[in-house]
């Protein structure tokens, strides 16, 4: 008896721990279980006389929007998602307004569509003066701060004011482009097209930094890029930017978004967001609670050393288990992005042979990645040979260079000759070696008809 009763203090503390766990878990299933069904719960909103009127006559909604993961983009599937779309969703549901997509390639594409009338609204947008001048915008709800972005190899960039005489790169039309050439005029600003495009000039160190929101810059980690501070003042605020001359839309959107309690539209967030919010420090009570249960969870080692050795040894199997599983879920989400470009991608070692690619890239080709992957374009019949011989070449060359390379140029598949827009840029692993090239290419004529 007396050696059961030195048992007690620790299996108190053991079963302690138990139920906070449980707890815990309890928290996360529940959060689980609403982020699931929320699209499916609530009432139709009230609308007024005008608002039903405009809703009748009103057959569908054109919402402008470039793909950004995690906000919007198309799954494997090739079916919209996304944070933006769960929001959509839910407010067709409350509403009766049908939202139809209009898929652009670049900020500057998308707020052409608007200005010309060709779409009615987009999410994808922040608000600035210019924007504005011929745009509405929702209330808002939710949002991140944006960040600078510089080389690996340089000091961190902490303010706007660090960036005087460098060049910094932004994609054309930025909602913080006029405020900076207004409050920084000593800044040299690079206009380029896309995100990419800025990053890759950061990369190869023809601009000093750009600037991206907290998720972005974290949803793209590059071993030649790190992240910097916050821009103090700026933040970038989740809109709903309505095209001007349509004040019923805008209303029923107003109302839509007033009616998301906290906790639903909190439980969209943490569906998308959570995995990419950076860690915090715990509070002194959080870590008071950790010490205590760790130092009780010590002595209960000493106390019950055999039982507790074989709990952990099944809890490290668990922990590998879980680690293993995490990764296939990493690279399954990667992949998943990958096949949601429309655009062909691909990725070439130092050797320029395929590492792998999107499923465009294979369409375009005619050709599974098993038959490609580890080839190079010479090895293999899916270009003809002159083209395949000149890509082999310029491929090789990059890699020497070691520049990103954007340009429009005619190009002979098998099927013909095809204007097209081509990008490649090196990347580098996490130890910033080089380890290859990417790049992919979209048709010039589906573009222009798109704009």
């Amino acid at each position: 008896m007396p050696f059961f009763e030195g048992f007690k203090p620790a299996l108190r503390w053991l079963t302690f721990v138990a139920l906070l766990g449980l707890a815990q878990w309890a928290v996360a299933a529940q959060m689980l279980v609403y982020s699931a069904d929320a699209a499916l719960a609530g009432p139709m909103i009230e609308l007024d006389a005008q608002e039903r009127k405009w809703l009748a006559a009103q057959p569908q909604v054109v919402v402008a929007l470039t793909q950004y993961p995690l906000y919007l983009f198309k799954d494997e599937h090739g079916h919209w998602s996304g944070f933006h779309h769960d929001v959509l969703e839910r407010i067709s549901a409350m509403t009766g307004l049908r939202f139809v997509y209009d898929e652009t390639f670049s900020s500057e594409q998308l707020l052409e569509r608007l200005e010309s009338g060709e779409a009615d609204m987009s999410t994808m947008l922040s608000m600035n003066d210019e924007r504005r001048m011929f745009l509405d915008f929702s209330h808002a709800f939710g949002g991140a701060g944006w960040v600078l972005i510089g080389h690996v190899d340089e000091p961190s960039v902490q303010s706007l004011a660090h960036l005087a005489k460098k060049v910094l790169a932004l994609p054309a039309r930025h909602a913080l482009e006029a405020t900076i050439r207004r409050d920084h005029p000593s800044i040299e600003l690079r206009v380029v097209k896309t995100y990419a495009e800025a990053r890759a000039l950061v990369e190869s160190g023809e601009a000093y930094a750009t600037i991206d929101s907290e998720i972005g810059a974290r949803l793209y980690p590059s071993g030649r890029l790190k992240v910097g501070d916050v821009l103090e003042g700026k933040w970038d605020a989740d809109y709903l930017a309505v095209r001007k001359g349509q004040p019923q839309l805008l209303s029923i959107l107003n109302k839509a978004l007033d009616a998301f309690s906290p906790s639903e539209l909190r439980a969209i967030r943490h569906k998308w967001f959570e995995a990419m919010a950076p860690a915090t420090a715990p509070s002194v009570r959080e870590s008071i609670a950790w010490q205590a249960c760790w130092g009780m969870l010590i002595i209960g080692v000493f106390t019950v050393l055999s039982l507790l050795w074989n709990r952990r040894l099944a809890a490290l199997v668990e922990q590998r288990k879980d680690a293993e599983s995490d990764l296939r879920d990493q690279l399954a989400f990667q992949r998943t992005l990958m096949d949601a470009m429309p655009d062909p991608m691909f990725v070439r070692d130092q050797q320029g042979r395929l590492l792998t690619c999107n499923k465009s890239y294979e369409e375009h080709l005619s050709a599974r990645l098993e038959q490609m992957q580890g080839r190079q374009l010479i090895e293999i019949d899916v270009f003809p040979k002159d083209t395949a011989a000149l890509l082999h070449a310029e491929f090789m060359a990059q890699l020497q260079t070691r520049k990103p390379r954007f340009s429009e140029r005619q190009l002979m598949f098998k099927h013909g000759l095809r204007d097209i827009y081509q990008w490649t840029v090196p990347f580098y692993g996490a130890d910033g070696q080089l380890r290859g090239l990417m790049g992919g290419w979209s048709e010039i004529a589906r573009r222009t008809r798109q704009t």
